[in-house]
Parts: C-alpha cells; structure tokens; sequence
C-alpha cells in the first residue's frame, strides 16, 4: 500500500473541518442572512438542516461507500457541497432553501465517512487513534475558524460567508494531488468480535454514546449564546470568545486522548467524558461569577474531547471490512443527531438553572448505564 504524505495527512483534516463548518459558517450573521432573504421559517432552521440531511441520508451513504470506495465518494461529495453551499446565497423561495440546506447535509455526510474510512484504510492501531484524534481537533478548530471567518466576512456582506463553502473546491485539488487510492485489496484491521449478536449490540451501542455526547455538548452551543447575555450581562464578542474557547479546551483534550486511553482504557475514557459533562452542567446551573463559568466550559470541553473522537474510533475498530460504511454511516448519525436534538433543550424549562440541572443528571445516568453495558458485553 501507498504511504500518505504530510501533506496527504493535512488534506485528510483540512476535509474533515469541513463537517463543522456545514452550519456555523453562516452562523455569526444569521440574522442578516434571514433578513435579507426574507426567510419566513424558523431561522435556526437555515443552521440544523444540514444535520437532518445528514440523518436521513447516512444509511444510503454507509451502503454506497461500499460500491464507489472512499476516495471516489470523498470526490463525488466534495462538488455538490461547493455548489450546495453557495448557492444558498442566491435562492428567494423558502421552500428551494430548504431543501438546499437539506441536500447539503447528503453531500456533508459523504465526506465525513469517506474521510474517515480513508484514515482507517491507512492507519492501524495506535497511530488511528491519534489520527482520529487529530480528526476531532480539526473539527473543533475549524469551529473556531470558520465562527470567526464567517463573521468577518457577514459584516462585509450577508452574501460573503456562503463563499466559504467553495473551500470544498480548494480540498478536491488537494485530494487530486495528495491522496493515493487506498488497496482495495486490504485484510482485517479491526478488532471487532466473531459473535456477529455481539458485534452488532456493541455498534448500537456507540451509537447511542454518540448521539447522546453530542447532545449533552450541543446543549450549551443553543443555550449559552441566550444564557450568557441574561445573566452575566455579556456582549455577542465576550459570548463567542467563551464559546470559542470550550473548542479550545476540546481541541487540546482530544489531542491527549490517545494517553489517557492507554492508561484508562476506551471504556472508561468515555464514561470520564460523561463525567466531566456531568461536572461542567452542575457547575453552570450554580454559576454565579465568571471564574465558575470558565470551570464550567472547561469541563464541557474535555467532555467532547474523552466522547466525540473516541467514539469514532471505537466505531472503526468494532465493525469489518464489509460494514465499515455502514457503521460509519450511523455514528454521523449519532453525531448529527445529536446536535439536532439538542436545539428541543428549550421545551425543558424557560429556566437555564432546571435545564443545565437535568443535563447534569442526564450525563450522570448515560456515563453509568453505558459502563454497565460494556461491562456485561466483556463478560459475554
């Protein structure tokens, strides 16, 4: 098999920040954006469709993976993604909107599981789970960059953040020039189980773990942005600098994942990330000055950082040859789905207090019910 180059890892990435920037990108000028194209939905609608695109289309792309392979997916997804995205900027009807906004999230799954299948075709052991790991600090850091970006560019012109989706087109040469075909002809790397009842429990599994991190995670992405200005008086800056730096802390936790997994375990990695959401919820219903709260995104952060990344290589390494893009396919999913359930975190309570409460105790009992049922696989 083909090495892949620095430059080749660097692609891989760069591609990979592109799943996050699928909705935040127009996020800072969203108001602007609905506004000018007098958008008679729900504006959040603009942000989570591409998440319930991704839902709906996974299955079909988890099946295709298997007939075009992923580097010729990764390159049918790239394209309509570009076009997708930009032209968002440019469609009047409410309802073509939508569905554009939609179709984005078939093009954005197919790249996210064709990149990650990719990884796993080249990496093995050890060295996946660091680069998974790295997939993960890119996602978040691509958060980061692309929030910023795109509200720069909206308070040059509403029409300017949709332009950033053309990076898609910058990746395909990237991809043309950087990326061998991975060997079709490849053996097993997983460590999956020969009890297909087993294997098959432990995919669900991670799946739930999945959906359910992610909407632990999300629930202070929709809340904090109103949380924040109400009690402690912030500014909409002072708001995306603290949401900023819950990336942060994610990025710099994911990339010590990796050790934390070699003395811990996978397992229990990811219960301590329940934990630490567990710990970051509690402590921001009892928040009462800013030091507390930055304690409390701290804990946040390191949640998605013991969760999200490990939980994808955790996919990887339960699942075969034959049902890689199948299993791959439903851990998007999880992760979409998840963040598209956490925008319903409002019909809990009008009081953040309650909200970030329950979350807390959420966290708590999905941490503990999830190692129970790994425990009990184990002994099977």
């Amino acid at each position: 098999m083909n090495k892949i180059s620095n430059f080749g890892v660097f692609t891989l990435l760069f591609i990979s920040s592109l799943t996050i920037m699928v909705g935040t990108v127009i996020a800072p000028s969203l108001s602007g954006i609905v506004k000018q194209l007098d958008f008679g939905f729900s504006p959040s609608w603009l942000i989570t469709l591409p998440s319930l695109g991704v839902v709906v289309f996974a299955p079909i792309i988890g099946r295709l993976i298997n007939k075009l392979g992923s580097l010729k997916l990764l390159i049918l997804g790239l394209v309509p993604y570009a076009i997708l995205g930009v032209i968002g900027a440019f469609i009047s009807n409410d309802y073509l909107l939508i569905l554009d906004r939609f179709l984005l999230g078939a093009a954005t799954v197919a790249i996210q599981v064709s990149v990650t299948l990719y990884i796993a075709a080249f990496f093995t052991g050890e060295e996946r789970m660091k680069m998974i790991a790295w997939q993960g600090m890119a996602i978040e850091l691509g958060g980061v960059i692309f929030l910023a970006i795109g509200g720069i560019l909206g308070q040059m012109h509403w029409q300017f953040p949709f332009y950033i989706y053309l990076l898609a087109l910058v990746c395909l040469m990237f991809v043309l020039k950087a990326l061998p075909k991975p060997d079709a002809k490849r053996k097993e790397k997983g460590v999956f189980s020969k009890n297909k009842n087993e294997s098959k429990f432990k995919v669900q599994l991670i799946f739930y773990a999945s959906l359910l991190a992610m909407m632990l995670f999300f629930v202070g992405f929709v809340s904090l942005p109103l949380y924040l200005p109400e009690t402690f008086g912030f500014s909409e800056s002072q708001t995306g600098y603290l949401m900023a730096f819950i990336s942060v802390i994610a990025i710099i936790t994911a990339s010590q994942m990796p050790k934390v997994v070699k003395y811990t375990g996978d397992v229990k990695t990811v219960v301590f990330g329940f934990l630490f959401f567990m710990l970051g919820y509690m402590v921001l219903a009892i928040a009462g000055n800013v030091p507390v709260l930055v304690l409390a995104v701290i804990c946040i952060g390191v949640g998605f950082g013991f969760t999200i990344p490990l939980l994808n290589h955790m996919m990887i390494e339960a699942s075969s040859l034959q049902n890689q893009g199948k299993n791959l396919g439903l851990y998007s999913m999880g992760v979409f789905g998840g963040q598209f359930l956490s925008t319903f975190i409002e019909y809990i309570s009008n009081n953040y207090m309650v909200v970030y409460s329950v979350s807390a105790v959420m966290a708590f009992v999905i941490g503990s019910v999830i190692l129970w049922l790994f425990q009990r696989l184990g002994k099977n």
